[in-house]
């Protein structure tokens, strides 16, 4: 019970780090509890057997013992003197056979009583140990699952395939930004466009201007536009 007591109590940390089995460890002492159950009602069976059987031994010999002295006491009414002294010498012997068996089942109901509450114990513990195991086997696939998910993240991270996926996204970076530099390029020229037809406007119509005031012309006398 004390090792079994200490297998409950045990880290399910350390299992985990030494690649045991905490399931098959845990099922393997509720199973020896239970083993150990069964021989302990097999023990208070046998002992209650044998208290019984001591108690019809108790009983014949009292039964014997007053047969005697029903004989002694015949004897000695038929003036029989020395076979009622033999009489209630046999009536003696079966009377302290009687009170030693009777001590013998005050023992034996004292230990029958004793196995009875250990077993009881033994089954309250069973209880609780069941308890324990599922709690104990939940804990430690947690604990097994958080472990392995460590040493996956572990022997992923040097990897090349995440060298791969950072190589590719500084490569996006980049296309990206000549997309951008294009597209702004672009832009600017699509203006340039847009100012130098603006700039061939104001030519034009100071061109007009100056026509107008040449001698003979009939716009002479108006004003360039502003």
């Amino acid at each position: 019970m004390e090792r079994i007591g200490r297998l409950f109590r045990s880290n399910v940390n350390s299992w985990t780090a030494q690649r045991e089995d905490p399931e098959k460890i845990l099922e393997q002492a509720v199973y020896e509890m239970q083993e150990n159950l069964v021989r302990m009602r097999q023990g208070v069976a046998q002992a209650i057997a044998t208290q019984k059987r001591t108690e019809r031994q108790a009983a014949q010999a009292h039964s014997t013992e007053e047969e005697w002295y029903r004989r002694a006491q015949m004897a000695l009414e038929q003036g029989s003197e020395a076979l009622a002294r033999e009489a209630l010498t046999k009536r003696k012997a079966y009377q302290q056979t009687y009170h030693a068996l009777a001590e013998q089942i005050g023992q034996q109901k004292t230990l029958v009583a004793k196995l009875k509450k250990d077993m009881q114990a033994l089954e309250l513990k069973i209880s609780e140990a069941k308890t324990k195991k599922d709690m104990y086997i939940a804990r430690a696939r947690s604990a097994e699952a958080s472990l392995r998910l460590q040493e996956m993240l572990g022997e992923t991270g040097d990897t090349s395939s995440l060298k791969a996926f950072e190589k590719m996204e500084d490569k996006l970076l980049e296309l990206e930004a000549k997309q951008e530099a294009i597209a702004v390029s672009d832009t600017d020229e699509l203006e340039n466009k847009f100012a130098s037809l603006s700039e061939s406007d104001d030519v034009d119509a100071e061109l007009s201007a100056m026509k107008a005031q040449l001698p003979g012309s009939t716009q002479k006398n108006q004003l360039p536009p502003q």
